[in-house]
């Protein structure tokens, strides 16, 4: 995994300028990364196809501001209030806002300021449009989180998640014209109490992007009182402020370091996506060995030729599993591994290796006459005795060539505390059984 650099670390040892450009070239590095197997990056599309709009962000200079929320809390009335004209569609009905949409605000001496409206996260038809708006929440430099009253489950779920994740965000209490005075304060002191632990109190911010119109009563000329409807302009002087002090203070610096933490958390996705993936097919070659070396040891009537076959079936395994693991062993080097593990499983297992000397034996005593009555169980004992070997040598290629801190022994105490032994000689048993019944009955 790439060395990402934390927040702190960001600010000592770069300059915003600086910080900007490493981080680009990590990115950059990250998606043109060929190690990254074909089926991980296929698994992991949308997450690239973000890194890849995130590097051409940070190229262009670009600060992204998304609005954020349920369905009719004023998100694009916000946005066109900051620009001081109308351009995201706003409407009484629910849900007019299905697709992510972006205007330039104002540039910076930090950058260029983009404006992101989305869709709501409650629609109960839309939950393409809510995984997008969360996306587009999670990976925006600054995000406003608006409600317009105290917070829904589901709104403090979604306000959890973004803090959790180290970005900028703003709570806006939007609708704030709604409330008289002492009500937008009680309100106002129960959202900064119950969001302490998430949020510093200046970032809960009350808010009015699109006030009704007052009702204002006149005289007319004949001396008769009549109502007029007029606008009122929209209050969001402290959302305004707050976002121009954040911008001016960290700018590019900010979004820099954002991206810097969603391509972490893709790096993370990725070396995990890999490790599974390999641990699939180390399984899939484990068991394979499993099947060769029983049928090869129940088959095969001669004592000694039937171990030192199995011996070689384990060298040939512990290759295989080097080579998915990116490393490529001699056979020397895996000789001297396999005896590292044979060494522990013998002392751990003693007693199982003694039966299949015993079986062994018995072959040669009977001139093979007995190998029908052994051949499964012997069979068994080595299918078993495979896996604990590919376990081991899987746990040591996992972990770079390395038993860690806890040594071969350790190691080998953990897989055998792991396993369910009967469970799996049974299962190689009715599997060899099933194979030399049908080898037996087959013509030639």
């Amino acid at each position: 995994m790439r060395n990402w650099l934390s927040p702190a670390e960001t600010r000592v040892k770069f300059s915003p300028e600086q910080h900007l450009l490493e981080t680009n070239r990590n990115i950059r590095e990250l998606i043109e990364d060929t190690n990254i197997p074909a089926s991980v990056r296929a698994d992991l599309s949308a997450e690239f196809e973000d890194i890849e709009a995130i590097s051409n962000k940070l190229r262009n200079g670009e600060i992204h501001i998304a609005a954020f929320g349920r369905v009719g809390t004023g998100k694009s009335s916000l946005l066109n209030a900051l620009l001081q004209r109308k351009v995201f569609n706003t409407s009484p009905l629910h849900g007019e806002t299905r697709n992510e949409s972006r205007e330039g605000w104002r540039s910076l001496r930090e950058g260029h300021v983009i404006l992101i409206d989305t869709p709501g996260i409650d629609e109960l038809d839309g939950a393409e449009r809510e995984a997008m708006a969360r996306r587009v929440g999670n990976r925006a430099d600054v995000t406003l989180m608006l409600c317009e009253g105290d917070l829904t489950q589901l709104e403090f779920q979604a306000l959890e998640q973004l803090c959790a994740v180290q970005r900028t965000v703003l709570l806006i209490l939007n609708k704030s014209d709604r409330y008289t005075p002492e009500e937008l304060t009680l309100l106002l002191e129960r959202l900064k109490d119950r969001c302490g632990i998430l949020l510093p109190p200046d970032r809960i911010i009350p808010a009015s992007s699109d006030p009704r119109p007052e009702t204002v009563i006149y005289v007319d000329k004949s001396g008769k009182e009549q109502e007029r409807h007029r606008s009122v302009s929209p209050d969001i002087a402290l959302v305004r402020e707050t976002l121009w002090s954040i911008l001016e203070k960290e700018g590019q610096a900010l979004a820099a370091l954002n991206a810097a933490i969603f391509a972490s958390e893709l790096d993370q996705k990725i070396a995990t996506k890999i490790v599974q993936a390999r641990q699939s097919v180390a399984e899939k070659i484990i068991r394979n060995y499993c099947i060769g070396k029983g049928l090869v040891v129940a088959f095969n009537p001669v004592p000694v030729t039937d171990l030192l076959a199995a011996a070689g079936s384990d060298v040939a395994m512990v290759i295989h599993l080097g080579e998915v693991y990116g490393f490529k062993l001699s056979r020397s080097e895996a000789t001297k591994l396999l005896f590292t593990i044979s060494a522990q499983l013998v002392a751990l297992m003693g007693a199982y290796w003694g039966m299949n000397l015993v079986s062994s034996a018995l072959k040669t005593a009977s001139v093979g006459l007995s190998t029908a009555l052994t051949a499964t169980a012997q069979g068994a004992l080595a299918w078993y005795a495979t896996y604990l070997t590919g376990k081991m040598a899987q746990t040591w290629f996992s972990k770079g060539k390395s038993w860690g801190n806890a040594g071969p022994r350790k190691t080998a105490r953990a897989i055998l505390a792991s396993l369910d032994r009967d469970s799996i000689i049974r299962t190689a048993r009715e599997d060899l059984s099933s194979r030399l019944k049908g080898s037996r009955g087959s013509p030639g």
